[in-house]
């Protein structure tokens, strides 16, 4: 008799509870839309009110189960607060960033304290707040972290922002070594250039936005819909055996 076929692990997120950071607009809120829409019960983190109440509305009325929770997380006491006041996370979207994009001699100490501590130091802390509570509870599961494309090749006037998500490169691949006996995983989704409300305005400039275009073999800007699947993947029992690596979706830029 023949052993029976395999069957897909399922990509399905039902009873797990995630935690998106930078949720507001963007990446972020398309990221929690989408564990949403894979059965998730989804916290949206930002320090903007408004746009997380909305979205976290706009999944509701889908009949998805969705809440807002307002958090700076470079406010590092307040992290320690949120994970101590809920129970433990099965899935972490570590998304909240930022970017100040300029020559390297004309970055200023505020330019890279601004860009360094949200993009490493706050992600590092969320991270290990996140993954204590999870150990805590005995909870297994996986810490998603918004990298980049940049985080895996290198490029002009934007020395911080690729020093920050090289960092968040090495940090996951440690995460993941440091939290396997947990069975807690950590990987990284690395975007090329997405057209959010971030991006656009560089988007509008000709020249840059042709020089982009020139490196993108696949001729288009990516969209944030072009990261839901990735993220239910990595959040899924479908890539229970991936840790410590990085989905590069940036349509063959670094292919060359």
């Amino acid at each position: 008799m023949s052993d029976p076929l395999p069957t897909i692990p399922s990509f399905r997120l039902d009873g797990r509870r995630a935690l998106v950071t930078g949720a507001g607009r963007g990446i972020g809120l398309a990221l929690a839309a989408a564990l949403a829409e894979a059965g998730a019960d989804v916290t949206l983190a930002a320090r903007s009110d408004e746009e997380i109440e909305a979205g976290a509305a706009r999944l509701r009325a889908r009949g998805d189960r969705a809440t807002a929770t307002r958090l700076d997380v470079s406010d590092l006491a307040a992290v320690r607060a949120f994970f101590a006041d809920r129970p433990a996370f099965h899935i972490l979207v570590n998304n909240a960033g930022t970017n100040r994009p300029r020559p390297m001699q004309d970055v200023s100490e505020d330019d890279y304290d601004a860009v360094l501590d949200l993009n490493v130091k706050a992600a590092f802390f969320v991270a290990q707040g996140c993954a204590r509570r999870m150990i805590a509870d005995r909870v297994a599961g996986s810490l998603i972290h918004t990298g980049s494309q940049m985080g895996h090749v290198g490029g002009p006037n934007r020395s911080l922002y690729w020093a920050s998500k090289w960092a968040l490169e090495g940090m996951s691949k440690a995460f993941a070594l440091d939290l396997a006996a947990h069975d807690i995983r950590s990987n990284t989704i690395a975007p090329t250039f997405i057209e959010t409300p971030l991006t656009r305005p560089f988007l509008e400039d000709a020249a840059f936005k042709a020089s982009v275009l020139a490196k993108i073999k696949l001729g288009r800007f990516g969209t944030v819909e072009d990261l839901m699947g990735a993220a239910v993947f990595l959040a899924s029992d479908a890539s229970a055996l991936m840790t410590g690596t990085s989905l590069v979706v940036d349509g063959g830029w670094t292919a060359d």
